[in-house]
């Protein structure tokens, strides 16, 4: 299994023992996408589940926020939201904190505060070196996922010179079979270039670019788009890592890696 599935586990037996759970993501898009998890398993069972996020209308916030106070909500999905002071519990047991690294530590402590000493679990697949220190000298447990879900084929790495044609055949290869590619360029003033080499290289393809310098709106636009599949290869900085889960997405091409 992913980390997803082990949060949603502890999540049915925070609930189910009487406690509201509060699940923290770094950006609207994978919050939304843990809603759609989180509710697809566990709204069946009986467990109420709410997503919280900037975009929020105000009257929206209103409605959830009484009936977070009231125990009325299960399990609380949202972002940064999360932690403004407004938010408040009737019984906060769990909290969950997803790609642990985007997040500071006052902003992870401003969450758990929310409770009576809460049980707290962080998920990452990149930790940052504190938490490893924590987890060595004991302050915290760590587990580790290290068997790929099942079917799951092995990935295959080749790592050569630039080469235009072998760009050109992995791409039209995955456009082939419908699938989508990440092409990685780490740098901001020639990314816009590369884009148009590459919609000349493939005209097929329906080339986007994202980096950090874009407002968080526009990325997330292009990410949705993306997932949407109304993009086929988009061209990136290291941007990219937001933990979101794109299975389509079966090439990825880095450039001076």
């Amino acid at each position: 299994s992913g980390k997803t599935v082990v949060a949603m586990i502890a999540a049915y037996k925070a609930v189910k023992s009487g406690y509201q759970v509060a699940i923290m993501a770094p950006t609207a898009i994978l919050a939304t996408q843990h809603m759609e998890e989180f509710s697809k398993i566990l709204a069946p069972l009986g467990i109420k589940c709410e997503l919280l996020l900037g975009a929020t209308t105000a009257k929206n916030k209103k409605d959830i926020l009484e009936r977070l106070q009231t125990g009325e909500i299960d399990v609380l999905i949202g972002t940064h939201a999360l932690i403004t002071e407004n938010v408040t519990f009737k019984n906060l047991g769990l909290v969950v904190t997803d790609e642990q690294h985007r997040f500071g530590v006052k902003q992870r402590t401003a969450i758990a505060a929310k409770g009576n000493n809460p049980d707290t679990l962080v998920m990452t697949a990149t930790p940052i070196p504190r938490t490893l220190h924590m987890s060595i000298v004991g302050v915290r447990d760590m587990s580790v996922i290290y068997e790929p879900p099942q079917n799951r084929k092995p990935v295959q790495t080749y790592v050569l010179e630039y080469d235009e044609e072998v760009i050109k055949e992995a791409i039209t290869k995955e456009l082939e079979r419908e699938g989508q590619v990440f092409y990685l360029f780490n740098r901001v003033e020639g990314i816009e270039r590369k884009a148009s080499e590459i919609s000349n290289m493939v005209p097929e393809a329906r080339v986007a670019v994202a980096h950090g310098k874009m407002s968080g709106t526009e990325l997330e636009n292009i990410m949705a788009d993306f997932i949407e599949k109304k993009i086929d290869v988009l061209i990136c900085t290291t941007i990219l890592e937001t933990g979101i889960d794109i299975p389509n997405v079966n090439t990825l091409i880095i450039i001076d890696a």
